[in-house]
């Protein structure tokens, strides 16, 4: 296949993708943020390879790009962030506890957690099941009366079973579901720009 013609297919699957993904959950996502900065809860993010830094990336965009003169600010953190602690908590207690350790410090009821994950959670590969360390996450956001935000791919996933609301791109391709994941969380933070300047 010629160059031209693979981009003209990625940009007509991208474009196809994004009229899928469901207008009410994205509105429900950014109510559940909205609500959590107006009762000054803290927001933690995660997710595991691209995802990892598309959970920085909304850290980041969360905490500058909503920031409005006289407001409060969003209290943010990603959990993917601290690597010392990332590879310290993986080596002394494993894979599946390297969220829900940095978590347990912290989280609590009135507080977001965001995960982010192609899968949802479901499939496997040859470490074992995927992304049970944010499933192990979200257990212990629900223990402590936490709210969840998913954003999944292909069929959702565990994600879309267990999360408060879920934003699912139901696409079966990892390029384009971590490329609308991005697009979602630059409309969700511009979004809450407006709606936390006009409060």
């Amino acid at each position: 296949m010629k160059n031209d013609q693979y981009i003209n297919r990625f940009l007509l699957q991208m474009n196809q993708a994004l009229e899928q993904v469901s207008r009410p959950d994205i509105d429900a996502a950014i109510e559940l943020l909205f609500q959590t900065w107006h009762r000054g809860g803290t927001v933690f993010i995660a997710g595991n390879g691209g995802s990892a830094s598309t959970a920085s990336h909304f850290a980041c965009d969360l905490a500058k790009w909503t920031i409005c003169e006289g407001k409060s600010r969003f209290r943010v953190m990603a959990l993917t962030d601290n690597m010392p602690l990332f590879s310290a908590l993986m080596n002394d207690e494993g894979t599946a506890s390297v969220y829900s350790e940095q978590l347990a410090p912290f989280i609590g009821a009135g507080d977001l957690l965001i995960l982010i994950s192609v899968h949802g959670g479901s499939g496997e590969g040859n470490a074992g099941s995927w992304s049970q360390n944010l499933l192990r996450a979200l257990s212990l956001a629900r223990e402590r009366g936490a709210d969840c935000l998913g954003f999944s791919g292909f069929d959702g996933g565990a994600l879309e079973q267990m999360a408060d609301v879920c934003v699912t791109v139901p696409m079966e391709s990892t390029p384009h579901v971590e490329s609308v994941h991005l697009a979602l969380e630059h409309l969700i933070c511009d979004c809450l720009r407006q709606r936390i300047s006009s409060s």
